[in-house]
């Protein structure tokens, strides 16, 4: 009796022990932004900010940011700032232009984009006239202050949504789509007569093991006959005298 509470006193002292200790990792990992900051492999430049246009020229005055309080440092006030999520890892990149202030939002995931470029677009539906804006991709471009809206969106469309992709495997559109089609082709069509020669030469070679098998049978049991006869088993005349002759014995009737 004594044995079995020792057991179940262990057994719960070692459950409470593995419950805190999952409890304290659980605790010590919050959840924070689901990337880290992407920078070009060449200078360590943000790749946010090389995606501003004409970068070089305004690499010095331009600012990334990863929160909202940072934007309205650079930006001020402005009711657009606060429609930004950044608890997904989204940022910003922001640059003076003498079109007007520009900034760029990358969001982490196209339905981010899509949700945030129904906030702006409900927004600015009604138009201060000195706002542009355009969703490029995951980025959601703006130009405040645009004293012309025509050379604003023109600054937008210079702004690029590009992005590396890198293939585990080969690149399946590193080639044209009729050169895909015919490697394609080509490929089953080998498979196709290469199976089929292969399962010619497994028949002819398991033919002719078989063959083989089969003489050697036939070959030891003529070995352990007395006397060869070709009848098969068949009734025969015994001309020859090599049929044995019929036990009396084994006779119907007798």
């Amino acid at each position: 009796m004594r044995s079995s509470l020792n057991i179940r006193s262990a057994s719960a002292a070692i459950f409470a022990v593995l419950l805190s200790v999952s409890i304290v990792f659980g605790q010590s990992s919050p959840g924070g932004p689901v990337r880290s900051q992407e920078y070009s492999e060449s200078d360590g430049v943000p790749v946010l900010i090389k995606h501003l246009p004409n970068w070089e020229s305004v690499r010095q005055t331009a600012v990334l940011a990863r929160d909202v309080p940072s934007l309205k440092a650079v930006l001020g006030e402005r009711p657009a700032l606060d429609l930004i999520d950044f608890s997904a890892g989204t940022e910003a990149a922001t640059a003076a232009y003498p079109e007007g202030k520009l900034l760029i939002i990358e969001y982490s995931t196209p339905q981010a984009s899509v949700d945030a470029d129904g906030k702006f677009t409900s927004l600015l539906s009604s138009g201060d006239g000195k706002t542009a804006y355009k969703r490029i991709g995951n980025y959601n471009v703006l130009v405040f202050d645009a004293s012309d809206l025509a050379a604003a969106n023109a600054l937008i469309d210079q702004v690029k949504y590009e992005k590396n992709i890198q293939w585990l495997g080969p690149n399946p559109f590193r080639i044209s789509a009729e050169r895909a089609f015919v490697l394609t082709t080509s490929d089953i069509f080998f498979s196709t007569v290469l199976v089929i020669l292969m399962g010619i030469g497994i028949s002819i070679v398991g033919g002719l093991i078989t063959g083989w098998v089969y003489f050697l049978y036939r070959e030891r049991r003529r070995a352990e006959m007395t006397t060869y006869t070709d009848a098969g088993g068949m009734t025969r005349l015994n001309l020859d005298g090599f049929t044995p002759d019929i036990v009396p014995k084994r006779l119907l009737g007798e």
